[in-house]
């Protein structure tokens, strides 16, 4: 495994008290005491929470269909890699292996993870994402209302210099790139902008 490569698990997922609709993944590090909180939409959590506390969905969920299609022609998810944080949103590729050749694809760290937990496929991340993003935690409590609020400030200060143009073209690129993730936060931050300018 690369040196630079941080090998990762799920340690939690909670309701987020900040961000209106959203759910808190916590990423920790192996044998380590960082970790990385995500914000993730509410169909992704439920997704992961389905599979984490091992309910039977009366119907194939999105991500259980996508396993099932990926059995039947024996490709393999191997790895999540989550490359790059940007403008507080994190990046990742999904590697999987047909037995002959690895074959990567770009996805939303949400989906990806939802992924992951249904194939017991590592995740990692780099180490330059976990000093820039991560919080040290002795224990696995989930994020309390003050590491949250940091997770949510992180996002909002790097958009925060954006004028109501700016944030327009990114939440119309969010939605084009299909990033609902980040377009519910940005329009967000949108209604809070305007608000502020009408008062």
């Amino acid at each position: 495994m690369d040196s630079d490569k941080v090998y990762l698990r799920i340690a939690g997922i909670t309701f987020s008290q900040v961000q209106a609709g959203a759910y808190a993944l916590v990423l920790a590090e192996v044998n380590g005491i960082r970790r990385v909180p995500i914000i993730i939409g509410t169909p992704e959590a439920q997704s992961i929470a389905i599979f984490l506390e091992k309910l039977n969905p009366p119907r194939p969920l999105t991500h259980d269909l996508f396993i099932s299609f990926a059995k039947l022609l024996n490709i393999q998810l191997k790895e999540v890699f989550i490359y790059k944080y940007e403008d507080g949103i994190f990046f990742s590729e999904l590697i999987f292996t047909d037995g002959i050749k690895n074959i990567r694809l770009d996805s939303r760290t949400s989906d990806a993870i939802a992924l992951a937990v249904r194939t017991d496929a590592a995740i990692y991340t780099t180490e330059a994402i976990m000093k820039e993003v991560s919080i040290e935690m002795e224990e696995d409590n989930i994020l309390d209302d003050e590491i949250e609020k940091d997770l949510i400030n992180r996002t909002e200060k790097s958009l925060e210099n954006k004028n109501l143009e700016e944030l327009q073209q990114s939440l119309d690129e969010s939605i084009v790139l299909e990033n609902y993730e980040k377009a519910s936060f940005i329009r967000d931050l949108i209604n809070r902008k305007k608000d502020q300018e009408d008062k």
